[in-house]
C-alpha cells in the first residue's frame, strides 16, 4: 500500500534542491503515491505544481521559527489524512518539528539534507534533528552522511540517497544557441560552468584557472551560466584578471539543457558540494568534466575515469586539467565513456525508488512498534 505523503518545501527560489524535489514528485506519481505538496506562497515550487497539476497548499513561510505557519501545517496535515512528512530544507524541517511538538501533528519526519557541512552545535540545531519525530535523515551523499553522524544521539536514522537527474533531458543535444550568443564559432574551445554565482561554487577560482589557461592557450573561451548574489564582484575579477573579452556570463537560463552540450570541458570549481548534479548533467549531455574534490563529487568522479579530480582552491591544478582535456581526444573519450556508465546510477528513477523505500521502511518500524506496545 502506497503512503500519502506530505513534502515540505518552503523555498522562494529554484535550485538545485527544488529540482530534486520535483523530479521526487513526478517519479513519485507515476509510482501512484498519494502526495501532498506544501509550499511558499508565490514560489517557482507553487508554479510548478500548478503547470503538472500536482496537489499542494501554500503558506507564507517569511521566517524560521514560525508558530502560525506552524498550525496552519499541522491543519493541512490533519484534514489530508498523512502518514508521513517529507521536510525538504531547513526552514521546513523547523516548521515540521513546531507541527509536532506545539499543535499535535504527530506524523513521522523525513529530512533530506544536501548541504556540506556539518550540522550547527546550538541548541535548535540538535533539538531539531535529535527530535524523537524525526525518523530518517536521507543525505544526497555518503560525505554528508559521514559529516552529520557525529551531531546525533540516533545516527542510525541517517541513509543516503544520492540525488538524480533526468538523462532524457539532454537528448535533444546542441542546437548552437549558446555560441550564437557568444558571438562563437563552433570550433572555438569553450570552458564553462553551470551554477549559482554563490560562494560556496568558489568562481573566483574558476576565474584564476581561467586566467592560467588563457596564457597557455589563448584561444579557449569561457562562460558562466547562472545568476547570484556574487554576479558584480565575478565580473569585477574577471576583468583585473584580462579576461573581459574572453570570459562572459550569461545569467540565469531556462534552457541549460540546450546549452550545456555546447561546452568542451565543463569546469566546476566549489569549496562545498553536497553532491554536484550539474556534474550529472555534464555526464548526459557527454561533456567531459574537471572538478574539486568537494563533498560528494568524489562519489561521482573518479579522477582519471569518469573525470578528473583536483584539490580545492587549486586554480593551477584545475587549469592543467582542463589543457589536457582540451589536447587529448582519447582522453576526453575515456571520461565521456566512464560518466555515461556512471550516470545509470544517478537517475531520478533510482532517487525515487531509493526514497520510497525509506518510506516504507519508516511507516513498517512504526507498526512494528505499535505492535509491540499493545501486546
Amino acid at each position: 500500500m502506497m503512503p500519502r505523503v506530505i513534502h515540505l518545501s518552503t523555498a522562494r527560489t529554484w535550485r538545485g534542491g527544488e529540482q530534486q524535489v520535483a523530479y521526487l514528485v513526478e517519479e513519485l506519481h507515476t509510482m501512484g503515491a498519494a502526495q501532498l505538496v506544501v509550499c511558499a506562497s508565490g514560489s517557482p515550487m507553487e508554479s510548478f505544481c500548478n503547470k503538472i497539476g500536482m496537489a499542494h497548499r501554500t503558506l507564507g513561510f517569511r521566517a524560521s521559527f514560525d508558530p502560525l505557519n506552524a498550525r496552519r501545517l499541522a491543519g493541512i496535515a490533519r484534514t489530508w489524512r498523512a502518514d508521513l512528512l517529507h521536510t525538504h530544507d531547513s526552514h521546513g524541517h523547523t516548521a515540521a518539528i513546531l507541527a509536532n511538538t506545539l499543535f499535535g501533528m504527530h506524523l513521522p519526519l523525513v529530512v533530506s539534507r544536501r548541504v556540506d557541512f556539518p550540522i550547527s552545535s546550538s541548541f535548535s540545531a540538535r533539538w531539531k534533528y535529535g527530535h524523537s519525530s524525526v525518523k530518517r535523515i536521507l543525505c544526497v551523499s555518503d560525505a554528508i552522511n559521514a559529516m552529520t553522524a557525529p551531531a546525533l544521539k540516533r545516527p542510525g536514522v541517517l541513509r543516503t540517497v544520492h540525488s538524480g537527474i533526468d538523462p532524457a533531458r539532454f537528448a535533444a543535444g546542441a542546437d548552437g544557441r549558446l555560441r550564437t550568443a557568444l558571438h562563437l564559432d563552433p570550433g572555438v574551445p569553450l570552458v564553462g560552468n553551470v551554477a549559482a554565482l554563490a560562494p560556496h561554487k568558489d568562481l573566483f577560482t574558476f576565474i584564476r584557472m581561467a586566467a592560467v589557461v588563457h596564457a597557455q592557450a589563448p584561444g579557449v573561451r569561457f562562460v558562466l551560466i547562472g545568476e547570484g548574489e556574487l554576479r558584480a564582484r565575478l565580473e569585477a575579477a574577471a576583468q583585473q584578471a584580462g579576461l573581459g573579452a574572453v570570459l562572459q556570463f550569461t545569467g540565469f537560463r531556462k534552457d541549460v539543457d540546450r546549452l550545456l552540450p555546447e561546452l568542451d570541458v565543463m569546469a566546476m570549481t566549489s569549496r562545498t558540494e553536497g553532491l554536484g548534479t550539474s556534474i550529472l548533467d555534464a555526464f548526459a549531455a557527454r561533456v567531459p568534466v574537471v572538478a574539486t574534490a568537494a563533498g560528494g563529487i568524489p562519489e561521482l568522479i573518479t579522477d582519471g575515469e569518469t573525470g578528473l579530480l583536483r584539490p580545492v582552491g587549486d586554480d593551477a591544478a584545475l587549469a592543467q586539467a582542463v589543457i589536457a582535456v582540451l589536447h587529448d581526444r582519447a582522453l576526453r573519450d575515456r571520461l565521456v565513456q566512464g560518466a555515461t556508465a556512471k550516470l545509470q546510477g544517478f537517475t531520478r528513477q533510482a532517487t525515487a525508488r531509493a526514497t520510497l523505500h525509506e518510506y516504507h521502511s519508516v511507516l513498517a518500524e512504526l507498526r512494528g512498534a505499535a505492535n509491540t506496545n499493545s501486546a
